[in-house]
């Protein structure tokens, strides 16, 4: 199970779709394979960025069960649950962590927009989920419209000991990030960042713990979190650095999952980049800037060999 100890990189996994939009479950198991030999610590589906909640329920079973009958217990897997209703967040809860998930992840519904309505959406998540499901935290107020203070959050960690992990991706946040880690010292909870990795060097440094986010190159996430975790700070900057301008470019609202999908694509990952309706789709323009950046990745890494 995910605990307040757990750190590294956990995956946030697209959800490949063939290009007529149907699950793919042939690029799904490439997909596992890809994360797993990047050595990934984690995989997180369903979420935001797998396109969750244009899945249908079944749909959300099936791949749920299909990526962790790949995974095999290799990794924790962590399952997106949000949703509106809590009686259909139980039931996709129960079902996926009987079939090996560690945990789930939580967002905020919207309309939460006071320190008592996200203190009581929370308690009673905790209630009906029940105790012995490990709980992630989500918090993304540049999607999802609710702003956590760091003091309301202070007090659902305190108050809920099954919400064992943090997944920090306010912007600007780093200040945030460090209130919360000076009161919850590392060993305590788990703080795990997203926002694509953008800001993930400063983020360790504040005292994350890990990244818990897509970008489409997971070995940079992997050596950064490694280069820091050996007191290499500059080394890890040094890896950052050359990827900077590709995470910077898949990073762009409303058009990041496009991006991703394309870059997965073209790494052999997906045979499809397909964003399911409605979603974004690259111009050719895009593709062309897309090439140029990858080719001076490609340049730039291997100037670091």
């Amino acid at each position: 199970m995910i605990s307040r100890n757990s750190n590294g990189v956990y995956v946030i996994a697209a959800t490949p779709f063939t290009d007529d939009g149907a699950l793919d479950l042939v690029s799904t198991d490439r997909m596992v394979d890809f994360y797993l030999d990047a050595g990934v610590t984690g995989m997180t589906i369903l979420g935001i960025m797998g396109e969750a909640p244009k899945l249908t329920s079944d749909e959300q079973l099936s791949f749920a069960r299909h990526v962790l009958t790949r995974v095999a217990g290799r990794v924790p897997v962590v399952v997106g649950v949000s949703g509106p209703g809590l009686d259909n967040m139980k039931r996709l809860s129960t079902e996926v962590m009987a079939a090996g998930a560690e945990g789930v992840m939580v967002a905020p519904m919207p309309g939460l927009n006071t320190d008592a309505k996200q203190k009581g959406y929370f308690a009673q998540v905790c209630e009906v989920l029940g105790g012995d499901v490990p709980i992630c935290l989500q918090d993304f107020p540049q999607t999802l419209g609710v702003h956590f203070s760091t003091e309301t959050l202070l007090d659902i960690f305190h108050a809920h000991e099954q919400i064992v992990m943090f997944k920090h991706e306010d912007w600007p946040g780093l200040t945030k990030l460090s209130r919360i880690r000076a009161e919850f010292p590392v060993g305590t909870l788990s703080i795990l960042t997203g926002n694509a990795g953008l800001f993930l060097p400063l983020e360790l440094q504040r005292g994350a713990d890990g990244a818990m986010t897509g970008f489409a190159y997971p070995e940079m996430m992997v050596q950064v979190t490694e280069r820091h975790a050996a007191g290499d700070v500059d080394g890890a900057e040094d890896i950052f650095d050359a990827y900077l301008p590709l995470v910077r470019y898949e990073q762009q609202l409303g058009l990041g999952l496009a991006i991703r999908k394309e870059i997965l694509h073209r790494r052999g990952v997906l045979s499809s980049p397909k964003v399911r309706a409605p979603g974004p789709s690259l111009s050719a323009l895009d593709k062309v800037e897309l090439t140029r950046l990858s080719d001076r990745l490609a340049t730039k890494i291997a100037a670091l060999a």
